[in-house]
C-alpha cells in the first residue's frame, strides 16, 4: 500500500511534474510566471500543454477543462476532449498550447448583473498559472480567470489575482523604506478553517425542510447539551472517522495540505483546518475540498452540510480565514520580530491592517454577506455583525504606549519610539485568543471570524487585500516624501493608532453592552442583514478606493450588487413559502417558486436593494393572503413588520415600472396594467395587492 508522501500530489500538475517534463528553460520561465507574477511567455505555451496532456493522460484522464469560478460562488467547467482524428482513421490525443491559455466558452448562462446583454454570449478563460492544473475524476482541470467579450471580469479569480497585485505592489513600496531591495514580491498567505455538519442521508431525506432549504424550518431545540465527547477532544465516531479518512486522500491527492479534524462544538459538528499557501491557490482548494466533502460523505451514507446555520439553538458553522503576509525572501511582515528595525516594519504593517478594518469595514460585512450567514452572525459562539479587531492586552499596550509617547510596562521598560530608543520584544500569545472577535490578531495572522461555511473565501480576501493596499499606498506616498523616515514613521503610526483605535476591542463581542458602546460611542457600523451591507459596495469612498487599485470597475461593482441581491432575496422567499406549509404537494411546492421568480422579474427586483425587498415581501403576503387572509391585514402587517408606510411601498414600486431596471419597463408593464393601473397612473395600495393576487392565481390555476 502507498504511504501518503508517494500519492501526496499524485493528481496536480505541480513543481515535481514540470521538472520531471519540462526543459530547464521552459521549467525556468514557468516558474518565474508562478513565483514572481511575472507575465508568462507565450512561447513556452505549447511545450508546457504537451507536457500537462501526456502527465493527465498517464492518469487516466481524456478530457480537459477551464475551470473557473463565477460570481455564483461555485466552479463551472465544460469538458472537451483531447482526442483529434488522424488520417488513418483513428484519433491521436492532442492539446495545444493555444488551448491551455485560452478558451472561449459561452458565457450569456452565467450572472452578469447587467455587464452585459443575454444575447452577447461570448466569453473567455484565461489560464491562470500561479495555481496547479489537477485532474478530477477523468478530466484535466486548468483553473482559469474568466471574463466577458468586453473584457469585465466575470467571475471570483480574476479580481483576486487583481487585489493580490494591488497589495504585492503597495507593499513593496513600503518595504523599499525599509531597505529591503532584496524583497521582489510580496504575498498573501491564507489558510481556511472549514467547518461543517455530517448527518445521516436516511434522517436528512425525511426533513424535506433541509432538502429543500439547507437548514430546519421547524422543531425545538434539541434536549443534549454541549457534553465533552461532542467537544473538540472527544473521540471521532468510528463512521465519521472512515469518512475523515477517505477525505483526507482525496484531498491529499489534489495537493491539499488538509491537516487537523476535529469536533466541533455542536453535535454531528466537524472541522478541517488546511496549512496555509497562498491566497489564490487556498481559493482554489477551498472550493475543491467543500465539493469533495460533499461527495464523500454521500459515498458513506451521510450528508455534508455547509449551511451556516442548519440547526436553531445551537453553534452555526463558518470558515475562518487565517490571513498574513509573507515576502518571497521567507519574511512574515506580521510577524513582531526581534529587533528594532523589524517591530518598527511590523508596527506599520499592524497600522495598515487596523486603518484598512475600520475604513472599509462595511465591505469587509458585505463580503461574508449571504442569507444563511445572516442566522449565524451574533449566535451560539460566531462573531457579532459589528466589525473590531482583538489584538490582545500585550500589543494594545504596546500601541497604547507609542500613541501617549510613554514608556511601555512590559517586559522590560521602554520609551516608544521608533527607530530611536530600543523597542521591546514582545512575545507571541500572551493573552488567550477571543472566540467573540470578527478579526482577531493570533501571534503571526489575522484571523477573520465572520465567513460562513459555504462561501467562497475569495470576496473577504479581495477586500482586505484591496484595504490594506490602500493604507499601504497612503503610507508610502507619505514616507516617501519625508525628510526624516524615522520620525515620520513614529508620527505616522502614532496618528494611525489615534484615529483608528475605536476599531480594537478585546471583551466580549455577545455583551449586549459592546453593541451599545460600538454603535452609539464609537460610531461602528452595525450591518445585521445582508440587505443592510450589501449597499456597502456601492458608496463612493469604496467605490473610488477599489478602481483605484485596480480591483474592480466600477461597472463590475454594480453587477456584483445586483447579483448579490438575486440569491439572498429569494432564499429568503422560498424558505417563507416552505414555512407557510405548501409543501405537502412538492410539484405545487415547486410551481409556487417558479411563480414567485417570476413575479420578482416581472416588477424589475434587480433594479434597486429596497425596490427588491419591497417586491419580496409584496408576494410573501400575497401568498398569506391565499391561506386566506384580508387585504387590510397584510397592509397593516407591511406597516408594522417593516416600519414603513405602504405609500412609500407603492411608491418604490412605482418608480420601478417607470424604468429603473436596466432592462427598461417592457417586462413588468404587462403586470401593472393587469394590477389595474394605467401606464402612468398611480397604483392604490388595494390595486397593488388585489394585482399580485390576481397574477399568482393566474399563474397557479393550471396546476392548483
Amino acid at each position: 500500500m502507498s504511504t501518503v508522501p508517494e500519492y501526496f500530489g499524485s493528481l496536480v500538475f505541480d513543481t515535481r511534474g514540470m521538472k520531471a517534463r519540462l526543459s530547464a528553460d521552459v521549467y525556468r520561465s514557468l516558474k518565474h510566471t508562478i513565483q514572481k507574477g511575472a507575465k508568462l511567455d507565450p512561447s513556452v505555451a505549447n511545450a508546457v500543454a504537451a507536457a500537462m496532456k501526456d502527465w493527465a493522460v498517464e492518469n487516466g484522464a481524456t478530457h480537459f477543462t477551464h475551470w473557473f469560478q463565477p460570481m455564483t460562488g461555485i466552479t463551472a467547467e465544460k469538458h472537451d476532449s483531447f482526442i483529434t482524428p488522424a488520417p488513418d482513421g483513428r484519433v491521436i490525443m492532442e492539446f495545444s498550447g493555444k488551448e491551455l491559455i485560452r478558451g472561449e466558452p459561452d458565457a450569456s448562462s452565467f450572472p452578469s448583473g447587467g455587464l452585459r446583454a443575454t444575447f452577447e454570449a461570448r466569453g473567455y478563460t484565461a489560464w491562470d498559472p500561479t495555481s496547479y492544473a489537477f485532474i478530477k475524476g477523468k478530466t484535466l482541470c486548468i483553473p482559469t480567470a474568466f471574463c466577458s467579450y468586453g473584457g469585465e471580469a466575470l467571475d471570483k479569480k480574476t479580481p483576486l489575482l487583481r487585489s493580490m497585485e494591488a497589495l504585492n505592489r503597495q507593499a513593496l513600496r513600503v518595504l523599499k523604506l525599509f531597505g529591503s531591495e532584496e524583497v521582489k514580491h510580496v504575498t498573501p498567505s491564507v489558510g481556511p478553517e472549514q467547518e461543517y455538519f455530517l448527518i445521516d442521508k436516511a434522517l436528512y431525506e425525511q426533513r424535506r425542510d433541509l432538502v429543500y432549504t439547507g437548514r430546519t424550518l421547524f422543531g425545538a431545540k434539541p434536549p443534549k447539551g454541549q457534553e465533552l465527547d461532542d467537544h473538540y477532544f472527544g473521540s471521532i465516531k468510528p463512521r465519521v472517522a472512515a469518512f475523515m479518512e477517505e477525505l483526507n486522500t482525496e484531498l491529499w491527492k489534489l495537493g491539499i495540505l488538509a491537516k487537523t479534524e476535529h469536533n466541533e462544538v455542536a453535535p454531528a459538528q466537524h472541522e478541517l483546518a488546511p496549512i496555509y499557501t497562498t491566497t489564490n491557490r487556498a481559493t482554489d482548494q477551498n472550493q475543491l475540498t467543500m465539493e469533495i466533502m460533499q461527495r464523500v460523505a454521500a459515498k458513506h451514507g451521510m450528508v455534508c452540510l455547509l449551511h451556516e446555520k442548519p440547526f436553531a439553538g445551537v453553534n452555526g458553522s463558518g470558515k475562518h480565514n487565517n490571513w498574513s503576509l509573507s515576502t518571497d525572501t521567507g519574511v512574515n511582515l506580521l510577524s513582531p520580530g526581534e529587533t528594532p528595525h523589524e517591530n518598527a516594519q511590523f508596527l506599520l504593517f499592524l497600522a495598515a491592517v487596523i486603518q484598512a478594518v475600520d475604513d472599509y469595514q462595511g465591505l469587509l460585512r458585505a463580503s461574508v454577506a449571504t442569507a444563511g450567514n445572516d442566522h449565524r452572525l451574533g449566535t451560539n459562539e460566531a462573531p457579532p455583525a459589528v466589525i473590531s479587531i482583538f489584538l490582545g492586552d500585550e500589543l494594545t499596550a504596546v500601541l497604547d504606549a507609542i500613541e501617549t509617547d510613554s514608556a511601555y510596562v512590559g517586559a522590560e521598560k521602554k520609551k516608544m519610539k521608533l527607530g530611536v530608543d530600543v523597542l521591546p520584544r514582545f512575545i507571541r500569545d500572551t493573552t488567550d485568543r477571543n472566540r467573540t472577535s470578527p478579526f482577531a490578531f493570533t501571534g503571526n495572522k489575522f484571523e477573520f471570524r465572520m465567513l460562513g461555511s459555504s462561501n467562497s473565501i475569495a470576496c473577504a480576501n479581495i477586500m482586505l487585500n484591496a484595504a490594506v493596499a490602500q493604507s499601504l499606498k497612503l503610507y508610502a506616498d507619505e514616507l516617501e516624501q519625508a525628510e526624516d523616515f524615522n520620525a515620520a514613521l513614529h508620527e505616522l503610526i502614532k496618528r494611525t493608532i489615534k484615529a483608528h483605535k475605536r476599531i480594537i476591542f478585546n471583551g466580549n463581542g455577545y455583551d449586549d453592552t459592546w453593541i451599545r458602546e460600538a454603535t452609539e460611542k464609537r460610531g461602528l457600523l452595525n450591518l445585521r442583514t445582508t440587505p443592510d451591507a450589501i449597499p456597502e459596495i456601492l458608496k463612493p469612498k469604496n467605490i473610488e478606493m477599489l478602481t483605484t487599485q485596480r480591483v474592480y470597475t466600477e461597472a463590475e461593482l454594480r453587477s456584483r450588487y445586483e447579483i448579490m441581491l438575486r440569491p439572498y432575496g429569494m432564499k429568503n422567499l422560498f424558505d417563507e413559502i416552505y414555512r407557510m406549509g405548501t409543501t405537502d404537494d412538492e410539484h405545487r411546492l415547486y410551481h409556487l417558486r417558479r411563480c414567485c421568480e417570476d413575479v420578482l422579474d416581472d416588477f424589475g427586483a434587480q433594479s434597486t436593494l429596497n425596490g427588491y425587498r419591497y417586491a419580496e415581501r409584496m408576494l410573501l403576503y400575497a401568498l398569506y393572503a391565499e391561506r386566506p387572509q384580508k387585504i387590510g391585514d397584510l397592509q397593516q402587517y407591511v406597516a408594522s413588520e417593516e416600519n414603513i408606510e405602504i405609500g412609500t411601498v407603492t411608491s418604490a414600486l412605482n418608480r420601478m415600472s417607470a424604468g429603473m431596471s436596466k432592462r427598461g419597463a417592457e417586462p413588468y408593464r404587462g403586470l401593472c396594467l393587469r394590477c389595474g393601473r394605467p401606464e402612468n397612473g398611480v397604483l392604490s395600495n388595494g390595486q397593488l395587492f388585489e394585482g399580485l393576487l390576481k397574477e399568482l392565481r393566474r399563474r397557479l390555476e393550471p396546476t392548483v
